[in-house]
């Protein structure tokens, strides 16, 4: 059998048999993970460099790029430019290490986050980031973790130039989530319908929205997906339903008689006060509609009716598609949920 070995502080660090069965650039993986692991490599210290170890054991570059980058993606090291690799993690354990982008942080997106991380099994990191519908974020935060990690789900949003910047990602270990759109197809995904889910939503419901003199759409543009209002739009004008879109209730004077479709909890909360304060009644002088199920939903004011799709469901399938390396297209479920808000 024949060994050769790299030394660096004068212990044993990379090896690699020329006989085995292991593939030489796994081989690599394991020595430095055994290294770790008996306290001969830790935290901060730097990894032979790529050509000492490819002209110490006579393997292509390609081969001990591929060693290094399974541990990078798993993030235990990291490269500097120009200085190298470097150990930044002695977590060997981690198989897998996940970096997951939400537009911003609610209640809901938290059941889709927890399912999400439930669903995943042992072994697997998962490090979140907010871009906050900010696009200089977004786009930094991709840039600055290309080639750091197993996978990337993206929740693009509404962001214009949203492919382009995904595009700098390897494009097998992406993944869409909540909004898609034509430049993203290419990518799996699991998405919201939202104009089928709006337009479907509002058809089930109209016996009771026709007890209304107009249907509101309450629809900040920066934030919403554009799909929610075509399919508002496209609702009234098939059942001739009076509406108005709206960016904000905040300083509107309530009518009765009118119904709002609420897509957040701060307008959605905001609507609830201002009925208080002029003494209307839910359901008999204003309807309510909101977007998106979460537990407040179920209890405030006696309950309110939403749109919703599956939270849980879709963290639980998120899962199965990274696992299962799945190239496919699926469309979350969507209901109406009736409470005593119409």
């Amino acid at each position: 059998m024949v060994e050769k070995y790299f030394y660096i502080c004068h212990m044993e660090i990379v090896k690699v048999e020329g006989n085995s069965s292991i593939p030489k650039y796994k081989q690599i993986v394991v020595s430095i993970e055994e290294a770790i692991s008996n306290g001969s490599l830790k935290k901060g210290d730097k990894l032979p460099s790529l050509n000492s170890v490819k002209n110490e054991y006579d393997l292509s570059r390609d081969t001990v790029l591929m060693a290094f980058n399974e541990l990078k993606t798993r993030g235990i090291a990291k490269s500097i430019v120009g200085k190298g690799y470097y150990i930044v993690s002695e977590e060997i354990g981690v198989i897998q290490k996940i970096f997951l982008m939400f537009d911003e942080l609610n209640s809901f997106k938290e059941d889709l986050y927890k399912s999400f991380l439930s669903s995943l099994g042992e072994n697997v990191q998962v490090d979140i980031f907010f871009h906050h519908f900010n696009h200089d974020v977004f786009r930094k935060l991709i840039y600055d973790n290309v080639g750091s990690y197993s996978s990337y789900v993206i929740m693009p949003a509404n962001l214009e130039g949203a492919a382009e910047v995904i595009d700098r990602l390897p494009k097998d270990k992406v993944y869409i989530l909540d909004q898609t759109n034509e430049e993203l197809s290419e990518y799996p995904s699991i998405y919201q319908n939202f104009q089928k889910n709006i337009f479907n939503g509002l058809k089930d419901s109209l016996s009771l929205l026709q007890k209304y003199a107009k249907l509101i759409l309450v629809f900040p543009p920066e934030k919403q997906p554009k799909g929610i209002r075509i399919g508002f739009e496209l609702f009234c004008k098939e059942y001739a339903i009076a509406n108005e879109v709206v960016s904000s209730i905040k300083g509107r004077r309530l009518e009765k008689g009118d119904a709002y479709l609420l897509l957040d909890d701060e307008n959605l909360l905001r609507l609830i006060k201002s009925m208080k304060e002029e003494n209307l009644l839910l359901a008999e002088d204003i309807g309510v509609i909101s977007y998106n199920d979460t537990l407040l939903k179920e209890i405030v004011s006696g309950g309110i009716t939403v749109i919703s799709t599956d939270f849980e469901v879709m963290g639980a399938r998120l899962a199965e598609i990274i696992i299962g390396n799945e190239h496919v297209q699926i469309e979350n479920p969507n209901k109406l949920i009736i409470r005593n808000s119409l």
